[in-house]
């Protein structure tokens, strides 16, 4: 008789593996199956080891001093090797073990296998040297994402995605990037800071277009003073790879931008593909995405999905938010998904964060909005860190003086934005803010000194 599994999930991500430890810590007897790595994408090829590299970068970037500052330095020596060795090492792998030891501590079983279903009870679990048939009561996709690949690409060693540039042995000298979103911004930047000639290419008629103009402009300035090019509205139409050398041809651009490594960054798809959802008969939508009530349920009842297989940003925190509220919702808690703002940061500097409405969206959404913009250069604390340009927006209602969205340019920018996210999901006012003691000096203190603003008294601008 095959094997009966309580709750199953499938995907061991910041999405699954919370999910997990959370309906462990409720009383479930869990089995995650992953065919890769514990921690997914993020953990191990995402978003961990991109903040590492970015960390290095930024030391070494220090590492040349600061003649403003009278930090005067002699030569500066930089192994990229031992910086990849430590990123593996000394911050990937210690993270995917705690993340190891968390679901062993929560009594979690962890089969290594490919999950796709037989029917809407049954999976088959996939390995080198066979399959097995599982049954299962509830069962939860938290299977991720994976890049899109551009059709008309040669193979090539050269040619990598964010996975192979992450994991590249040496540092290339020219290195261009296709997509200039959260992913190709940061790893630019980074790739720019450890000595890299690095253009970056996008379609859009700006880099970061999924920010407000001003935002991704500031970020544009900070790229243009490490020499990075940008080409912007421009697409790639052809690689040809001669002499160990790529040959990129740009449309509108007579000459080919000649290169050492290309990385396509153009967005993910969901991993739905290969699940076997019709024969569960799990909805998945035209963008394969799959469908979902406000509790996590997809059309089949005992099954549930999270994260970037199904619609909204794919983030890892909003995966693990999911993760929470469907182990809830398994054990018989009225859990919904209700999340008024999510965060979202892009890791480069400046750094950028949002959260909830833009003046824009809250206006389409009928509420009287406006903005307040304080600037980083009247912050004290920014000016004493070296900084300046940058700011601090608040979107909020002038009817009921409600905070419906902000957005953060500058020095910990994603660290600052929970207040404010904060804020709204406990609908706060601006007056709230204003009448909050913030400590002195300090870069959140732009944001009560936002709040004054929008108030109308402002002190320190």
């Amino acid at each position: 008789m095959n094997k009966t599994l309580e709750t199953v999930i499938i995907g061991s991500g910041p999405g699954g593996y919370v999910a997990a430890i959370r309906a462990a810590q409720l009383g479930q007897k869990v089995t995650v199956i992953e065919r890769n790595d514990i921690g997914g994408t993020c953990l191990n090829v995402g978003c961990i080891p991109s903040k590492a590299l970015l960390h290095v970068a930024h030391d070494l970037h220090k590492a040349h001093g600061n003649k403003d500052l009278g930090i005067k330095t002699g030569s500066v020596e930089f192994d990229f090797a031992t910086a990849q060795k430590w990123k593996n090492n000394r911050v990937v792998k210690k993270l995917r073990l705690g993340v190891t030891g968390l679901l062993k501590k929560n009594g979690v079983e962890v089969i290594s296998a490919s999950a796709s279903f037989k029917n809407a009870n049954t999976l088959i679990l996939s390995t080198d040297t066979g399959s097995e048939e599982v049954s299962f009561k509830h069962c939860i996709i938290a299977a991720g994402s994976s890049p899109i690949v551009l059709p008309f690409l040669p193979k090539s060693e050269h040619i990598l995605d964010s996975t192979g540039l992450l994991n590249i042995e040496t540092l290339p000298k020219r290195l261009a990037i296709v997509g200039a979103g959260y992913i190709g911004s940061e790893l630019a930047q980074a790739f720019a800071m450890m000595g890299s000639e690095v253009t970056l290419i996008e379609g859009t008629d700006r880099i970061l277009p999924g920010f407000e103009s001003d935002i991704s402009g500031l970020v544009k300035k900070a790229f243009e003073g490490l020499g990075m090019k940008m080409l912007t509205s421009a697409k790639l139409m052809k690689v040809e790879e001669k002499n160990n050398e790529l040959h990129l041809f740009i449309e509108g651009h007579n000459e080919p931008l000649v290169v050492d490594k290309l990385m396509i960054s153009v967005g993910r798809k969901a991993n739905t593909q290969a699940l076997g959802l019709d024969k569960a008969g799990v909805k998945v939508s035209d963008k394969g995405l799959i469908e979902i009530n406000e509790q996590g349920q997809t059309s089949v009842k005992n099954i549930y999905a999270i994260g970037d297989v199904v619609a909204g940003l794919a983030l890892a925190h909003k995966a693990s938010y999911e993760a929470k509220i469907v182990a809830e919702v398994i054990s018989g808690h009225k859990s919904v998904i209700d999340y008024k703002a999510m965060p979202a940061v892009c890791y480069t500097t400046p750094e950028v964060a949002t959260t909830g409405l833009t003046l824009e969206e809250a206006k389409k959404a009928g509420y009287t909005a406006k903005q307040s913009t304080f600037p980083m250069v009247a912050n004290s604390r920014t000016t004493a860190n070296g900084g300046g340009e940058g700011f601090v927006r608040i979107v909020f209602d002038e009817k009921t003086q409600l905070v419906l969205g902000a957005q953060i340019v500058g020095e910990q920018a994603g660290e600052m934005i929970t207040v404010l996210t904060t804020a709204i999901e406990t609908s706060l006012t601006v007056e709230d803010i204003a009448l909050t003691i913030f400590p002195h000096p300090s870069l959140s203190e732009a944001i009560m000194d936002n709040a004054e603003l929008a108030m109308g008294y402002p002190i320190h601008l």
